[in-house]
């Protein structure tokens, strides 16, 4: 299992109950906003709008919410006004930590990260200070029972694709931003769904943390992506296999 934004995506899919269902919608819908208001409300003619509907119905979000999501972003209803921004800082072992956000409030947000940071053994840094260890990069997932990796490598490779890889019955697709919708677009035009498509950042390289690192740094990155206004956590960590089954019971 990898610490990069891998594991926020997988954790986001998978996440059962009821209040993490209510913050993926909150999530959703601020994408879907900024996305409408960046490129405009139809779906057809804006690629990350299109994007961010798809993600927002593999999570059974309402189409009402998705509706008023995209009006308040055109501007036909009102809200609030949405800003991307990222803050650095280091975990358990030296593990660097990338966070990205959407927020109408920089200073809650900002207090909001350095609080959980500081509170469970992690570390704020100025801008840059890890950054650089990332690349922005589109990561797609699709369901192993809609279509297998020669399937999807089959269609993807020639649109501009780095890496096809299948995990837990999750097939995973890696391209670079600036194929990230060629790649989108050749999956819808071969009818294969996918379960979550991002533009995340994935770490150069990773390091491998011990048992007691690996439960502070996954509890870290799991407090940080639980913050209302986070979008991507993104860390390069790397837990081996035999590691993770045991410490998972730990982390429930």
């Amino acid at each position: 299992m990898s610490g990069h934004s891998k594991w926020s995506t997988i954790k986001r899919k998978k996440g059962a109950n009821d209040a993490k269902r209510g913050k993926i919608f909150t999530r959703l819908g601020r994408e879907i906003t900024v996305a409408a208001r960046a490129g405009g409300g139809d779906p057809e003619a804006n690629p990350a709008l299109r994007a961010a509907i798809q993600n927002a119905r593999a999570q059974n979000m309402p189409n009402d919410n998705m509706e008023r999501a995209i009006k308040r972003g055109t501007g036909e209803i009102e809200g609030a006004t949405y800003e991307g921004t990222s803050y650095e800082g280091y975990g358990p072992g030296g593990v660097a930590i990338l966070v990205t956000a959407l927020t109408d409030n920089t200073n809650r947000t900002a207090a909001d990260v350095r609080h959980v940071f500081n509170k469970y053994g992690g570390k704020m840094a100025g801008a840059g200070s890890v950054s650089y260890l990332f690349q922005n990069k589109g990561v797609m997932q699709i369901d192993e029972s809609v279509a297998d990796e020669l399937k999807v490598m089959d269609v993807v490779i020639d649109a501009g694709a780095e890496n096809v890889e299948t995990e837990d019955g999750t097939v995973t697709v890696i391209c670079p931003r600036e194929a990230y919708h060629a790649v989108s677009q050749a999956l819808e035009a071969a009818g294969i769904a996918t379960e979550s498509s991002e533009l995340a950042y994935l770490p150069d390289t990773t390091v491998t943390v011990d048992r007691d690192d690996a439960l502070g740094v996954l509890r870290l990155v799991g407090l940080l992506d639980d913050l209302d206004d986070t979008s991507t956590v993104s860390a390069n960590f790397d837990i081996p296999d035999e590691l993770m089954s045991e410490i998972q019971d730990q982390l429930e």
